[in-house]
Protein backbone atom coordinates (compact mmCIF):
# COMPACT_ATOMS: atom_id res chain seq x y z
CA UNK A 1 0.00 0.00 0.00
CA UNK A 2 2.91 2.55 0.61
CA UNK A 3 3.10 3.43 -3.17
CA UNK A 4 3.44 6.16 -5.44
CA UNK A 5 2.93 6.77 -9.15
CA UNK A 6 4.10 9.20 -11.53
CA UNK A 7 3.23 10.06 -15.36
CA UNK A 8 6.61 8.97 -16.36
CA UNK A 9 9.63 10.56 -15.14
CA UNK A 10 10.76 8.92 -11.75
CA UNK A 11 10.35 11.89 -9.05
CA UNK A 12 10.19 10.09 -5.71
CA UNK A 13 7.61 11.19 -3.41
CA UNK A 14 6.79 10.49 0.39
CA UNK A 15 3.98 11.07 2.71
CA UNK A 16 3.39 10.77 6.46
CA UNK A 17 0.74 11.54 9.28
CA UNK A 18 0.29 11.75 12.86
CA UNK A 19 -0.20 13.61 16.11
CA UNK A 20 3.42 13.96 17.11
CA UNK A 21 5.20 15.04 13.96
CA UNK A 22 7.27 17.96 13.50
CA UNK A 23 9.34 19.73 10.45
CA UNK A 24 12.91 18.47 11.77
CA UNK A 25 11.65 15.38 10.55
CA UNK A 26 12.22 16.46 7.20
CA UNK A 27 15.95 17.74 7.70
CA UNK A 28 17.34 15.43 10.21
CA UNK A 29 18.99 12.05 9.16
CA UNK A 30 16.81 9.78 11.68
CA UNK A 31 13.90 12.13 9.98
CA UNK A 32 12.32 9.32 8.18
CA UNK A 33 12.58 6.58 11.18
CA UNK A 34 11.16 9.01 13.51
CA UNK A 35 7.98 9.50 10.77
CA UNK A 36 7.41 5.99 10.93
CA UNK A 37 8.12 5.26 14.42
CA UNK A 38 5.66 8.16 16.00
CA UNK A 39 3.21 8.61 12.39
CA UNK A 40 1.84 6.54 9.78
CA UNK A 41 3.11 6.33 5.75
CA UNK A 42 0.81 6.30 2.64
CA UNK A 43 -1.20 3.92 2.47
CA UNK A 44 -2.27 3.77 5.70
CA UNK A 45 -4.81 4.52 8.10
CA UNK A 46 -4.88 7.51 10.63
CA UNK A 47 -7.06 7.04 13.66
CA UNK A 48 -8.69 10.17 15.30
CA UNK A 49 -7.17 11.41 18.67
CA UNK A 50 -9.94 13.57 19.83
CA UNK A 51 -9.76 16.85 18.32
CA UNK A 52 -6.29 16.90 16.91
CA UNK A 53 -5.59 17.95 13.55
CA UNK A 54 -2.88 15.32 12.30
CA UNK A 55 0.16 17.12 11.16
CA UNK A 56 1.22 15.96 7.73
CA UNK A 57 4.83 15.71 6.36
CA UNK A 58 4.97 15.92 2.67
CA UNK A 59 8.69 15.29 0.57
CA UNK A 60 9.40 15.13 -3.01
CA UNK A 61 12.72 14.63 -5.17
CA UNK A 62 13.23 15.50 -8.57
CA UNK A 63 14.24 12.83 -11.77
CA UNK A 64 17.67 14.48 -12.18
CA UNK A 65 17.20 13.43 -15.45
CA UNK A 66 13.50 15.47 -15.98
CA UNK A 67 12.39 19.10 -15.19
CA UNK A 68 12.72 20.79 -11.72
CA UNK A 69 10.32 20.50 -9.16
CA UNK A 70 7.34 23.66 -9.29
CA UNK A 71 5.13 23.24 -6.50
CA UNK A 72 3.93 20.21 -3.53
CA UNK A 73 0.57 19.77 -3.18
CA UNK A 74 -1.48 17.88 -1.03
CA UNK A 75 -4.76 16.80 -1.96
CA UNK A 76 -7.83 16.13 0.46
CA UNK A 77 -10.94 13.73 -0.56
CA UNK A 78 -13.88 13.52 1.74
CA UNK A 79 -18.07 12.76 1.32
CA UNK A 80 -20.14 15.81 2.06
CA UNK A 81 -24.14 15.37 1.66
CA UNK A 82 -23.35 12.01 -0.06
CA UNK A 83 -21.25 13.59 -2.38
CA UNK A 84 -17.56 13.30 -3.17
CA UNK A 85 -15.66 16.48 -2.61
CA UNK A 86 -11.57 17.46 -3.64
CA UNK A 87 -9.32 20.36 -2.80
CA UNK A 88 -5.99 20.93 -3.79
CA UNK A 89 -3.55 22.77 -1.52
CA UNK A 90 -0.09 23.76 -2.22
CA UNK A 91 1.84 23.08 0.97
CA UNK A 92 5.55 24.49 -0.68
CA UNK A 93 7.11 26.59 -3.39
CA UNK A 94 10.14 26.57 -5.56
CA UNK A 95 12.30 29.00 -5.97
CA UNK A 96 11.36 30.30 -2.36
CA UNK A 97 8.11 31.52 -3.25
CA UNK A 98 5.28 30.99 -0.84
CA UNK A 99 2.01 29.45 -0.34
CA UNK A 100 -0.81 32.53 -0.57
CA UNK A 101 -2.97 31.93 2.45
CA UNK A 102 -5.95 33.01 0.75
CA UNK A 103 -5.70 30.98 -2.00
CA UNK A 104 -3.69 27.81 -0.93
CA UNK A 105 -1.64 28.35 -4.27
CA UNK A 106 2.12 29.10 -5.02
CA UNK A 107 2.56 31.99 -6.97
CA UNK A 108 4.12 31.34 -10.69
CA UNK A 109 7.53 30.41 -10.81
CA UNK A 110 8.16 32.08 -14.54
CA UNK A 111 9.35 28.58 -15.61
CA UNK A 112 9.34 28.83 -19.28
CA UNK A 113 9.25 26.78 -22.12
CA UNK A 114 10.42 27.48 -25.82
CA UNK A 115 8.15 25.80 -28.10
CA UNK A 116 10.53 26.14 -31.41
CA UNK A 117 13.27 23.86 -29.83
CA UNK A 118 11.89 22.64 -26.06
CA UNK A 119 14.10 24.14 -24.04
CA UNK A 120 13.42 25.00 -20.31
CA UNK A 121 14.36 27.57 -17.78
CA UNK A 122 17.31 26.08 -16.61
CA UNK A 123 17.55 28.54 -13.48
CA UNK A 124 13.27 27.89 -12.30
CA UNK A 125 12.50 24.95 -9.79
CA UNK A 126 13.80 22.81 -7.28
CA UNK A 127 15.44 19.81 -6.89
CA UNK A 128 13.69 18.82 -3.75
CA UNK A 129 10.50 19.91 -1.83
CA UNK A 130 9.21 19.72 1.01
CA UNK A 131 6.93 20.89 3.77
CA UNK A 132 5.24 20.28 7.15
CA UNK A 133 0.92 20.67 6.80
CA UNK A 134 -2.12 21.07 9.07
CA UNK A 135 -5.60 20.49 7.31
CA UNK A 136 -7.31 24.63 7.76
CA UNK A 137 -10.53 22.75 7.13
CA UNK A 138 -10.01 19.81 9.22
CA UNK A 139 -13.01 18.26 11.19
CA UNK A 140 -12.40 15.14 13.44
CA UNK A 141 -15.74 13.68 12.89
CA UNK A 142 -15.36 13.47 9.40
CA UNK A 143 -14.22 10.94 7.46
CA UNK A 144 -11.38 11.67 4.67
CA UNK A 145 -8.05 10.75 2.72
CA UNK A 146 -5.10 12.59 1.75
CA UNK A 147 -2.26 12.29 -0.54
CA UNK A 148 0.61 13.86 -1.81
CA UNK A 149 1.05 15.29 -5.06
CA UNK A 150 4.35 16.81 -7.07
CA UNK A 151 4.14 18.73 -10.64
CA UNK A 152 7.53 19.53 -12.42
CA UNK A 153 8.19 22.36 -14.09
CA UNK A 154 6.23 22.79 -17.97
CA UNK A 155 7.55 20.77 -20.42
CA UNK A 156 6.96 20.13 -23.86
CA UNK A 157 3.92 17.89 -24.77
CA UNK A 158 5.63 14.45 -27.15
CA UNK A 159 3.23 16.13 -29.86
CA UNK A 160 5.38 19.47 -29.82
CA UNK A 161 8.25 17.48 -29.54
CA UNK A 162 7.63 15.50 -32.67
CA UNK A 163 6.60 18.71 -34.32
CA UNK A 164 10.09 19.86 -33.38
CA UNK A 165 11.85 17.28 -34.73
CA UNK A 166 9.94 17.04 -37.82
CA UNK A 167 10.46 21.03 -38.31
CA UNK A 168 6.69 21.65 -38.57
CA UNK A 169 4.42 23.92 -36.23
CA UNK A 170 3.16 22.13 -33.44
CA UNK A 171 -0.63 20.83 -33.64
CA UNK A 172 -3.43 23.69 -32.42
CA UNK A 173 -5.35 21.18 -30.98
CA UNK A 174 -3.07 19.96 -28.72
CA UNK A 175 -1.45 22.10 -25.32
CA UNK A 176 1.94 22.35 -26.44
CA UNK A 177 3.30 21.89 -22.87
CA UNK A 178 2.40 19.64 -19.74
CA UNK A 179 3.36 19.53 -16.27
CA UNK A 180 4.61 15.82 -15.40
CA UNK A 181 3.84 14.77 -11.94
CA UNK A 182 3.70 12.38 -8.91
CA UNK A 183 1.64 11.47 -6.15
CA UNK A 184 1.53 8.83 -3.54
CA UNK A 185 -1.37 6.40 -2.28
CA UNK A 186 -3.45 8.30 0.15
CA UNK A 187 -3.37 7.83 4.07
CA UNK A 188 -6.97 7.66 4.94
CA UNK A 189 -8.28 9.61 8.21
CA UNK A 190 -10.63 7.41 10.43
CA UNK A 191 -12.90 9.31 13.07
CA UNK A 192 -13.21 8.18 16.09
CA UNK A 193 -16.43 5.32 16.24
CA UNK A 194 -18.74 6.54 18.45
CA UNK A 195 -20.81 3.10 18.31
CA UNK A 196 -18.58 1.42 20.57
Amino acid sequence: KETFATTGPRMKVRLFAGYDLDGSMLTSLAGIADAYRRGVSMGSELHADGERAPTLLAWAMRDPLSAPLQRLQIVKGWIENEEPQERVYDVACSDGLSVDPATNRCPDNGATVDITNCKTSASRGAAELKATWLDPDFDAKQQAFYYVRVLENPTCRWSTWDAVRAGVSPRPDLHATLQERAWSSPIWFKPEDKGN
